[in-house]
């Protein structure tokens, strides 16, 4: 059973919430990494940068904040 790591970047301003992803990213011992977020403009940036670093990405949208959910591919 896969294992999940949470960030919680809500409240950052960017490019922290990116950021943030990176760092999670890069030492990501789990096949599932879930980054937080309450910006539309972060989301964006958030699943952009980790599909260019070659993870699959979701999100889902719940009360104006988002959790952007990536996976190794």
């Amino acid at each position: 059973m896969a294992s999940e790591t949470t960030v919680d970047a809500r409240g950052l301003s960017c490019p922290q919430p990116v950021l943030e992803t990176k760092k999670a990213l890069n030492k990501a011992s789990s096949d599932v990494v879930s980054i937080l977020v309450d910006t539309e403009t972060a989301r964006n940036n958030v699943e952009r940068f980790g599909k260019s670093k070659g993870w699959s990405a979701s999100w889902e949208e719940q009360n104006g904040e988002y959790k952007v959910t990536f996976s190794r591919k």
